[in-house]
Protein backbone atom coordinates (compact mmCIF):
# COMPACT_ATOMS: atom_id res chain seq x y z
CA UNK A 1 0.00 0.00 0.00
CA UNK A 2 2.73 2.52 0.93
CA UNK A 3 4.13 1.94 -2.86
CA UNK A 4 1.27 3.13 -4.24
CA UNK A 5 0.56 6.03 -2.50
CA UNK A 6 4.00 6.73 -3.63
CA UNK A 7 3.34 6.17 -7.05
CA UNK A 8 0.38 8.63 -6.52
CA UNK A 9 2.52 11.33 -5.30
CA UNK A 10 4.62 10.62 -8.35
CA UNK A 11 1.83 11.29 -10.92
CA UNK A 12 0.41 13.59 -9.22
CA UNK A 13 0.78 17.79 -10.29
CA UNK A 14 0.16 20.78 -8.49
CA UNK A 15 -2.30 22.11 -10.73
CA UNK A 16 -5.59 22.97 -10.05
CA UNK A 17 -8.46 22.62 -12.51
CA UNK A 18 -9.96 25.62 -14.11
CA UNK A 19 -12.12 25.64 -10.98
CA UNK A 20 -9.96 27.18 -9.04
CA UNK A 21 -8.44 26.40 -5.23
CA UNK A 22 -11.07 24.53 -3.36
CA UNK A 23 -12.87 26.64 -0.48
CA UNK A 24 -15.13 23.40 0.58
CA UNK A 25 -14.93 19.54 0.12
CA UNK A 26 -16.96 16.73 -0.34
CA UNK A 27 -16.48 13.52 0.38
CA UNK A 28 -17.79 9.72 0.01
CA UNK A 29 -16.56 7.46 2.26
CA UNK A 30 -15.38 3.77 1.54
CA UNK A 31 -13.12 0.84 0.94
CA UNK A 32 -11.15 0.89 -2.75
CA UNK A 33 -11.19 -1.79 -4.98
CA UNK A 34 -13.79 -4.18 -7.04
CA UNK A 35 -14.51 -6.28 -4.02
CA UNK A 36 -16.07 -3.73 -2.05
CA UNK A 37 -18.13 -2.24 -5.03
CA UNK A 38 -21.73 -1.69 -4.16
CA UNK A 39 -20.80 -3.07 0.07
CA UNK A 40 -22.62 -1.52 2.73
CA UNK A 41 -19.70 -0.13 3.87
CA UNK A 42 -18.96 1.91 0.39
CA UNK A 43 -22.36 4.24 0.45
CA UNK A 44 -20.44 7.42 0.47
CA UNK A 45 -18.76 5.93 -2.66
CA UNK A 46 -22.11 5.33 -4.18
CA UNK A 47 -23.12 9.05 -3.25
CA UNK A 48 -20.47 10.54 -4.98
CA UNK A 49 -21.05 8.65 -8.19
CA UNK A 50 -24.67 9.96 -8.70
CA UNK A 51 -23.19 13.42 -7.82
CA UNK A 52 -20.65 13.19 -10.44
CA UNK A 53 -23.01 11.89 -12.55
CA UNK A 54 -25.05 14.81 -12.13
CA UNK A 55 -22.21 16.86 -12.75
CA UNK A 56 -20.97 15.69 -15.43
CA UNK A 57 -17.51 14.35 -14.02
CA UNK A 58 -15.27 11.77 -12.48
CA UNK A 59 -13.09 11.58 -9.75
CA UNK A 60 -10.50 10.24 -11.56
CA UNK A 61 -7.21 12.56 -10.29
CA UNK A 62 -5.03 10.87 -7.94
CA UNK A 63 -4.04 13.50 -5.19
CA UNK A 64 -3.45 13.23 -1.23
CA UNK A 65 -3.89 9.57 -1.40
CA UNK A 66 -7.68 10.28 -2.99
CA UNK A 67 -9.59 10.54 -6.14
CA UNK A 68 -10.52 13.49 -6.66
CA UNK A 69 -12.03 16.58 -9.08
CA UNK A 70 -12.39 19.97 -8.08
CA UNK A 71 -15.76 21.64 -9.48
CA UNK A 72 -17.56 24.69 -9.17
CA UNK A 73 -21.02 24.04 -6.91
CA UNK A 74 -22.91 27.25 -6.69
CA UNK A 75 -20.40 30.07 -6.37
CA UNK A 76 -17.79 27.51 -4.48
CA UNK A 77 -14.94 25.62 -5.50
CA UNK A 78 -15.28 22.36 -4.10
CA UNK A 79 -13.23 19.31 -3.85
CA UNK A 80 -15.09 16.24 -4.60
CA UNK A 81 -12.74 13.27 -2.29
CA UNK A 82 -12.80 9.45 -2.84
CA UNK A 83 -10.15 8.54 -0.48
CA UNK A 84 -8.35 5.21 -1.53
CA UNK A 85 -6.56 4.92 2.15
CA UNK A 86 -9.23 1.98 2.98
CA UNK A 87 -12.06 3.24 5.77
CA UNK A 88 -10.37 3.32 8.80
CA UNK A 89 -7.79 5.45 7.02
CA UNK A 90 -9.90 8.03 5.72
CA UNK A 91 -8.82 11.12 7.70
CA UNK A 92 -4.77 10.58 6.42
CA UNK A 93 -6.87 11.66 2.68
CA UNK A 94 -8.81 13.98 4.14
CA UNK A 95 -6.83 15.94 6.67
CA UNK A 96 -3.88 16.07 4.25
CA UNK A 97 -6.09 17.91 1.55
CA UNK A 98 -8.23 19.55 4.28
CA UNK A 99 -4.24 21.14 5.92
CA UNK A 100 -3.36 22.14 2.36
CA UNK A 101 -5.97 23.80 0.98
CA UNK A 102 -6.73 25.39 4.70
CA UNK A 103 -10.24 24.46 4.94
CA UNK A 104 -11.86 23.99 8.17
CA UNK A 105 -13.92 21.03 9.33
CA UNK A 106 -16.67 23.28 9.28
CA UNK A 107 -16.51 23.14 5.15
CA UNK A 108 -15.98 19.13 4.75
CA UNK A 109 -19.46 17.72 4.11
CA UNK A 110 -18.76 13.77 4.46
CA UNK A 111 -21.39 11.29 3.02
CA UNK A 112 -21.35 8.16 5.07
CA UNK A 113 -23.16 4.71 5.76
CA UNK A 114 -25.23 4.54 8.91
CA UNK A 115 -26.51 0.73 10.03
CA UNK A 116 -28.96 2.45 12.91
CA UNK A 117 -30.88 3.83 9.58
CA UNK A 118 -32.51 1.68 7.10
CA UNK A 119 -32.14 1.53 3.90
CA UNK A 120 -33.98 4.75 2.22
CA UNK A 121 -33.22 7.27 5.14
CA UNK A 122 -30.86 9.40 5.64
CA UNK A 123 -29.88 11.82 8.28
CA UNK A 124 -27.78 15.25 8.48
CA UNK A 125 -25.97 16.17 11.31
CA UNK A 126 -24.10 19.44 11.37
CA UNK A 127 -21.19 17.64 13.63
CA UNK A 128 -20.83 14.89 16.13
CA UNK A 129 -19.02 12.30 17.59
CA UNK A 130 -17.62 8.82 15.26
CA UNK A 131 -20.86 6.96 17.27
CA UNK A 132 -18.36 4.02 16.76
CA UNK A 133 -17.53 4.40 12.56
CA UNK A 134 -14.12 4.18 12.19
CA UNK A 135 -14.34 6.33 9.08
CA UNK A 136 -15.56 9.01 11.03
CA UNK A 137 -13.38 8.00 13.99
CA UNK A 138 -10.11 8.46 11.33
CA UNK A 139 -11.21 12.09 10.24
CA UNK A 140 -11.85 13.54 13.51
CA UNK A 141 -8.48 11.98 14.69
CA UNK A 142 -7.03 13.81 11.41
CA UNK A 143 -8.89 17.15 11.39
CA UNK A 144 -9.04 17.69 14.82
CA UNK A 145 -12.36 18.23 15.05
CA UNK A 146 -15.70 16.43 14.84
CA UNK A 147 -17.69 19.83 13.38
CA UNK A 148 -17.56 18.59 10.06
CA UNK A 149 -21.52 17.82 8.74
CA UNK A 150 -22.30 14.62 7.12
CA UNK A 151 -25.04 12.98 5.41
CA UNK A 152 -25.46 9.94 7.03
CA UNK A 153 -26.72 7.00 4.36
CA UNK A 154 -29.10 4.06 6.08
CA UNK A 155 -27.67 0.69 5.14
CA UNK A 156 -29.76 -0.99 7.64
CA UNK A 157 -28.43 -2.61 11.05
CA UNK A 158 -26.86 -6.19 11.03
CA UNK A 159 -28.46 -9.30 12.24
CA UNK A 160 -27.59 -10.23 15.76
CA UNK A 161 -25.45 -13.41 14.80
CA UNK A 162 -23.71 -11.52 12.29
CA UNK A 163 -20.19 -10.19 12.34
CA UNK A 164 -20.15 -6.23 11.85
CA UNK A 165 -16.79 -5.99 9.73
CA UNK A 166 -18.91 -8.65 7.41
CA UNK A 167 -22.08 -7.08 7.68
CA UNK A 168 -20.87 -3.38 6.48
CA UNK A 169 -18.63 -5.10 3.77
CA UNK A 170 -21.31 -6.88 2.62
CA UNK A 171 -23.25 -6.69 -0.42
CA UNK A 172 -26.07 -4.78 -0.86
CA UNK A 173 -29.14 -6.08 -2.08
CA UNK A 174 -30.69 -5.19 -5.12
CA UNK A 175 -34.20 -4.50 -2.85
CA UNK A 176 -32.22 -2.16 -0.67
CA UNK A 177 -29.86 -0.50 -3.78
CA UNK A 178 -33.22 0.24 -5.15
CA UNK A 179 -34.52 1.83 -1.43
CA UNK A 180 -31.35 3.77 -1.41
CA UNK A 181 -31.45 4.93 -4.52
CA UNK A 182 -33.70 8.35 -4.03
CA UNK A 183 -31.02 8.98 -1.06
CA UNK A 184 -28.34 9.01 -3.63
CA UNK A 185 -29.81 10.78 -6.15
CA UNK A 186 -30.87 14.21 -3.62
CA UNK A 187 -27.17 14.18 -2.00
CA UNK A 188 -25.98 16.77 -4.08
CA UNK A 189 -29.01 18.88 -3.60
CA UNK A 190 -28.27 18.45 0.33
CA UNK A 191 -24.37 19.18 0.05
CA UNK A 192 -25.73 22.23 -2.20
CA UNK A 193 -27.39 23.74 0.45
CA UNK A 194 -24.60 22.72 3.90
CA UNK A 195 -22.01 24.06 1.72
CA UNK A 196 -24.02 27.52 1.21
CA UNK A 197 -24.66 27.29 5.05
CA UNK A 198 -28.44 26.34 5.32
CA UNK A 199 -27.73 23.31 6.65
CA UNK A 200 -30.77 23.48 8.80
CA UNK A 201 -32.97 23.54 5.67
CA UNK A 202 -31.10 20.53 4.99
CA UNK A 203 -31.77 18.79 7.80
CA UNK A 204 -35.54 19.68 7.55
CA UNK A 205 -35.84 18.56 3.83
CA UNK A 206 -34.25 15.57 4.09
CA UNK A 207 -34.09 13.91 7.76
CA UNK A 208 -37.55 12.96 7.34
CA UNK A 209 -37.59 11.09 4.04
CA UNK A 210 -39.15 7.65 4.54
CA UNK A 211 -38.17 4.02 2.12
CA UNK A 212 -40.11 4.35 -0.83
CA UNK A 213 -42.59 1.09 -1.51
CA UNK A 214 -43.30 0.28 -4.49
CA UNK A 215 -47.29 -1.43 -4.45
Amino acid sequence: MADIFELFKKISKDNNTAAGAPTHMIVGLGNPGKEYAETRHNAGFLAMDRICESLGCECQRVRFKAFTNTVRIGDKNVLLMLPQTYMNKSGEAVGEAAKYYGIAPENIVVMVDDIYLEPGRMRIRKNGSAGGHNGLKSLIEHLGSDAFPRIKLGVGAKPKEADLADWVTGRLSRANYDLMLPCLKVCLDACRLIIDGKCEEAMGKYNGMKPETKE
